[in-house]
């Protein structure tokens, strides 16, 4: 990896990578209004999230038919546990601090809208 921090494109934003070591790795996502991240899990990530600004809506839950939408704004807190089927969609710009293990290929996308292809495992 390059030196930190270090800015990441993505089709829905970017991320900064602040912190990257063999115990976690450290990102602030930003999210453009009105884009998404996949609906995804992971098989062992585990990510803890706090948003630093902006406004989202958070889907989660144990399986793809069962998962339940919340509005989150600046200052809500929430944890992505190994095989928690996950997305955020920004209503607004938003900016969330992430920090996670560090499996950073372990990612089963379920559903993507910019057409990036399924399952990366480490």
């Amino acid at each position: 990896m390059t030196a930190l921090p270090q800015r990441v494109e993505k089709p829905w934003g970017y991320e900064i990578w602040w912190a990257s070591t063999e115990l976690y790795v450290g990102k602030i996502l930003h999210v453009d209004a009105g884009h998404r991240l996949s609906l995804q899990y992971h098989h062992e990530k585990d990510e803890s999230c706090y948003v630093l600004s902006g406004c989202l809506l958070l889907t989660q839950g144990n399986t793809v038919d069962d998962l339940r939408e919340t509005r989150i704004s600046e200052g809500h807190v929430w944890r992505n546990r190994p095989g928690t089927v996950h997305t955020i969609q920004a209503i607004e710009d938003a900016d969330v601090l992430e920090v996670s293990t560090p499996h950073l290929d372990d990612v089963v996308r379920l559903v993507d809208a910019y057409g990036r292809e399924g399952t990366n495992t480490p």
